[in-house]
């Protein structure tokens, strides 16, 4: 299970001139990440106002916002504006899917979609919930259910997965 510190700042890039770089001179923009286009007029205006004449090339130095996902050099404006609206549209659980997802996007999006059960304590009160809704438990059994283990099988066997956004905030997905 991981968990993951609800931030604050936007998503943004920083976007390096790499003609100014190669010279050992500092020169690039942070760039809020949501619009592809808006990031390409960005990383023009600062190209233009770059200390090495005609300076045409940059590339992607730094980036926050984006939880524990990767951004690389040479990501497109369009994957990385794609991945910043998913996280600005839905925060800390939506960065933690991606990463979950090993940057699938798209998986990202059905788990949300198609598979979240809801946010709960814990696991073990998710399985609680969902055994006593569906199961008829007589009184005197009900203290000898472990629910820590049954919350852990189900993770080990890949029935659930979570995701924890906060101390006491468990978001619990169907398994694939």
């Amino acid at each position: 299970m991981k968990t993951y510190q609800n931030h604050t700042e936007p998503p943004r890039i920083y976007v390096a001139c790499l003609a100014a770089y190669n010279n050992g001179i500092l020169h690039g923009a942070w760039i809020e990440a949501t619009e592809a286009w808006s990031m390409w007029e960005a990383t023009r205006d600062m190209l233009a106002n770059s200390p090495i004449p005609n300076a045409e090339e940059w590339a992607i130095h730094d980036y926050e916002g984006f939880a524990s996902i990767r951004i690389s050099e040479y990501d497109s404006f369009d994957r990385v504006a794609e991945l910043a609206t998913f996280i600005a549209e839905h925060g800390a659980l939506g960065a933690e899917l991606i990463d979950h997802f090993c940057g699938e996007l798209e998986e990202a999006r059905s788990a949300l979609d198609d598979r979240h059960l809801g946010q709960y304590q814990s696991l073990a009160d998710y399985v609680q919930d969902i055994t006593e809704e569906t199961t008829a438990i007589p009184q005197s059994l009900r203290y000898y259910i472990d629910w820590q283990a049954m919350a852990r099988d189900c993770e080990l066997n890949g029935d659930l997965f979570t995701i924890q956004t906060a101390h006491d905030a468990v978001h619990v997905f169907a398994g694939c």
